[in-house]
């Protein structure tokens, strides 16, 4: 599985791909330039349950580690991620 981001000037999208195909698409949306809100997570039926929604929000913690960033992770999947692993906080947004 591959994650790939598609970051535009006002939203973005990291999608998870597996031969070539879309089987994962998280969405989000800049809120300035300081932050991003993650608003929508969505996995194929057939790989729910395998960690593709959790690989996503993780690519994203990664880029907002990298570049300064925070996340408010207003989709409820990614709000659970967060809320599992204390090791995120640094990137929440409050």
């Amino acid at each position: 599985m591959e994650i790939i981001q598609e970051n535009g000037t006002t939203e973005g999208v990291f999608l998870a791909t597996e031969d070539g195909r879309v089987i994962g698409e998280m969405t989000y949306v800049w809120s300035g330039n300081e932050y991003f809100i993650i608003n929508h997570t969505e996995v194929s039926d057939e790989y729910k349950g395998q960690g593709v929604g959790k690989k996503m929000v993780e690519k994203a913690i990664e880029f907002a580690r990298e570049n300064n960033y925070t996340i408010y992770p207003q989709c409820s999947f990614a709000q659970d991620v967060f809320d599992r692993n204390p090791a995120y906080n640094d990137v929440i947004k409050n």
